[in-house]
């Protein structure tokens, strides 16, 4: 843990790069563009800069085609923030965080105007977790009813989830006898390695999302990659919350219950 707190300061730890987080947290970029907003640093000295954010977690590379996008991954600052800030804002921290607020948003506008609300986001996170990938694999769907924090059942009223790993299965909760929810349904499955589901993960209205779960071993460690992509009638503040909510699951809740729960 030290180990990857101190590369994560080296790599903050420098101007150029700080200013290519706030970047490519607008958007993700390819190495050429990001030289775009630096026009008296070197193409190769950009390069150097990625390579350091990418040793500290904070960048990570995703090929599209034959272009090399680099994502901000903003999973190792949610854990400086829950060592360093969180336990003395814990009330702000959790305000922030709340994905469930937007699940109980009503509805965008249903004028024209919504027309203008057409867009795409794309969120990719890492999360480097201290266990094998079979058990991460296992909490990821077996035990997400231990985990998954957000509900979409009404204010008071208790529900449950579970998530079937095969093509075709749900991942649903459910809360009285004949209620419930699905937020996902997954079409692709290559346990322990990949999972990927269809679901609209809190929005509401005409939006296509999908997400995808991958597992790579790193010695007796496991990365996990998450991509969401989302495109339609989107509320400005969806990507946000998105990114937030993705951050407070996998880091404070999924990777906390892994490590304490070997």
């Amino acid at each position: 843990m030290e180990d990857e707190l101190s590369t994560l300061f080296k790599a903050l730890g420098h101007p150029i790069r700080r200013g290519i987080l706030d970047i490519l947290k607008q958007s993700p970029k390819t190495t050429g563009e990001l030289k775009e907003f630096f026009p008296d640093v070197s193409r190769y000295a950009i390069m150097k800069h990625l390579n350091t954010l990418q040793e500290g977690n904070l960048v990570v590379i995703r090929r599209e085609g034959k272009y090399r996008l680099n994502y901000l991954n903003a999973i190792p600052l949610q854990e400086m923030y829950n060592r360093w800030v969180g336990k003395y804002m814990k009330t702000a921290a959790t305000s922030l965080l709340n994905l469930k607020s937007v699940t109980e948003q009503k509805g965008g506008h249903k004028d024209m105007k919504a027309i203008d609300q057409a867009r795409v986001f794309r969120i990719e996170q890492e999360v480097l977790i201290n266990a094998p990938r079979e058990r991460v694999f296992e909490a990821l769907t077996e035990n997400v009813e231990d985990w998954w924090e957000f509900r979409l059942a009404p204010k008071g009223v208790s529900s449950r989830f579970t998530l079937d790993p095969v093509p075709g299965g749900q991942f649903i909760e459910k809360w009285g006898e004949r209620e419930g929810a699905v937020w996902g349904n997954v079409y692709y499955a290559n346990a322990p390695e990949e999972i990927r589901l269809i679901g609209h993960l809190g929005m509401q209205g005409a939006v296509n999302s999908s997400y995808t779960y991958r597992l790579l071993e790193k010695g007796d460690k496991t990365v996990l990659q998450l991509s969401h992509s989302a495109s339609g009638i989107i509320e400005d503040h969806w990507e946000e919350s998105h990114i937030e909510g993705w951050k407070h699951l996998l880091e404070t809740k999924l990777k906390k219950y892994i490590e304490e729960n070997k």
